[in-house]
């Protein structure tokens, strides 16, 4: 185990070195960042050019990103074109984005594998007819409309909860988690119905069932213990897409997390915010993808790491 962990994280060097390249490219071609710092008018050459000195932007691309990268290893994301440090932007969003994803994911493993359970070991009859349809139809809504609907009926028709967040805390994060999960939690749903239906036919599971084990241990102990699999490396790989794709959700219900923070970046052509923020999002993919690779070792013990 010890080796092939140590064996990952060499491999993550050049995924992670690749991925921030590519980023820094893809950000430096958006257009002049400085053209947006003047406003509607255009910079005097004088000021251009010592914004461009201040910000580093008068080298060369692979020059920038030698330097970004060097500094990365210290700590230092850069500085926004506001004057703010990233890593205080990072500071201020990153637990508000946490805390969002954690509700997300909750809501996918409760409800998506619990419905998917029920449907798995249901299969062909009414209720599952019924959750198969209705995962279908939060798959093709889109998540603006989910969430502009219950912001609508849940904080401004019936009063349930607060429109927007102020506070960021768990409870104003209900609404706006199951709104970002929403997507998640229908594909969660329906791959736990598929692993769990496929597997019930399992010879282990005729076995445990031969030999006059309990119903719910064989479900829990047995079956869904192996199913999970898929289901695993689909939430663990949906951590990182949940914190790097909650623009629209908080942009909806008004919560500067990492999402804000993006888009702001993006529209104001940041780059030093974008690509720093960017760039602890792939290590946040590097390292769930490690742990979930790790998981599967808990789940199933056949499988062994050399």
């Amino acid at each position: 185990m010890g080796r092939y962990v140590a064996r990952r994280l060499l491999q993550m060097v050049p995924v992670f070195i690749g991925s921030t390249l590519l980023i820094f490219l893809m950000v430096n071609v958006m257009g002049d960042p400085i053209a947006g710092l003047c406003g509607e008018r255009a910079c005097d050459p004088a000021t251009a050019a010592q914004l461009k000195r201040e910000f580093g932007l008068d080298k060369p691309v692979w020059q920038q990103y030698l330097t970004y990268m060097g500094n990365v290893f210290t700590g230092d994301f850069g500085t926004a074109f506001n004057g703010q440090p990233v890593t205080e932007l990072m500071a201020s969003a990153f637990p508000v984005t946490i805390r969002l994803t954690v509700v997300a994911i909750v809501f996918e493993i409760v409800v998506g594998v619990s419905l998917g359970v029920l449907t798995g070991m249901r299969r062909g009859r009414p209720v599952d007819t019924g959750v198969l349809l209705a995962t279908l139809v939060v798959i093709s809504v889109p998540t603006f409309v989910t969430g502009l609907l219950l912001q609508l009926l849940l904080g401004i028709k019936w009063q349930w909860t607060s429109p927007s967040v102020h506070t960021g805390s768990y409870d104003e994060l209900i609404v706006p988690g199951l709104v970002l999960a929403s997507v998640s939690l229908a594909y969660v749903t329906r791959l736990t119905r598929t692993s769990i239906a496929e597997n019930k036919r399992a010879d282990y599971v005729r076995t445990a069932i031969a030999k006059g084990l309990p119903r719910r241990r064989v479900v829990v102990r047995h079956l869904l213990r192996n199913s999970l699999i898929p289901v695993v490396t689909f939430i663990g790989a949906d951590i990182g897409a949940l914190m790097g794709g909650a623009i629209v959700t908080e942009r909806i219900f008004n919560i500067h997390g990492v999402g804000f923070q993006l888009y702001q970046g993006i529209l104001r052509q940041n780059t030093q915010t974008v690509v720093g923020f960017v760039t602890v999002l792939v290590l946040v993919f590097l390292v769930a993808n490690l742990l979930v690779d790790l998981l599967y070792a808990v789940l199933d013990p056949r499988i062994r790491y050399a």
